[in-house]
């Protein structure tokens, strides 16, 4: 393994001093195999006509661009920083192809929307019935529009959050991870305010919903196997996954509304 470790280290110092093109695509070659991980591992969340292997070349890129952009110096594993980036080239793809109906997105904002403005005015997390009311559809109506959202969007943390309450602005929670390069206190106290928002509005997740985000980001798990931790089929955790997002991104954008007004 050392020996291994010093190889790699080699071929860093050839791409990142000397510029050696066959040193790069060596390194591409060694880290591959995190592309096919991070493409599996989104694949089962999206429908089915997303082919995996077009996963796959979306995260090369993201790989590429890692490799381009990595300092070796940086007290940080490449694995850690090219996952993000990796995750990060295929959503921004699938986003740019704009494949999930608008009558999905649509809803999805509405629920979004709803979720918030009923914590607000309950003091905590409103249930399905009370969305449902809300949005003026029945229980199951709203059931198989959380299935549509889960089966037919990216619903994730690694999805771009507003803040902004015009909604043209916007960050990747990818993005909020700390740069050791920055010198903007303003932009540092901002990344930071966005983790305590976001950290808050977990903690007040219902228990259920909480557990599958805890095990999902947290602990690795994939949907069926917190199914089987939960004693639930894989489509009820799918379910309770876009709930908690909803949740969540209702909540901060409501925050940020409030923040705005006031």
């Amino acid at each position: 393994m050392p020996e291994e470790n010093k190889e790699i280290n080699e071929l860093w110092r050839q791409y990142k001093k000397d510029g050696d093109v066959q040193a790069r695509d060596r390194l591409i070659l060694n880290y591959a195999p995190l592309v096919k991980y991070v493409a599996g591992r989104m694949g089962s969340n999206f429908p089915s006509h997303v082919d995996e292997s077009d996963l796959i070349s979306y995260g090369l890129l993201g790989l590429i661009g890692a490799l381009e952009r990595f300092e070796p110096d940086r007290n940080i594993k490449f694995e850690t920083y090219a996952i993000a980036r990796i995750k990060g080239s295929i959503l921004d793809e699938l986003r740019s192809l704009d494949w999930v109906p608008r009558s999905v997105r649509s809803i999805a904002r509405k629920i979004e929307k709803s979720s918030a403005a009923l914590e607000n005015k309950l003091h905590r997390a409103p249930t399905d019935e009370e969305i449902a009311r809300d949005l003026d559809i029945s229980d199951d109506e709203f059931q198989e529009a959380l299935t549509k959202i889960s089966s037919s969007s990216i619903v994730a943390l690694e999805e771009l959050w507003t803040i902004s309450s015009t909604g043209t602005e916007s960050v990747a929670l990818i993005d909020t991870i700390e740069d050791r390069r920055s010198k903007d206190p303003a932009a540092v106290v901002d990344v930071n305010e966005l983790k305590e928002r976001l950290a808050h509005a977990i903690s007040n997740l219902p228990e259920r919903e909480k557990i599958v985000i805890a095990l999902y980001y947290y602990e690795g798990l994939t949907l069926r196997e917190i199914g089987e931790v939960l004693d639930v089929t894989e489509s009820r955790v799918s379910q309770l996954h876009t709930k908690a997002i909803l949740r969540l991104k209702g909540r901060l954008k409501d925050q940020v509304d409030t923040a705005t007004i006031g």
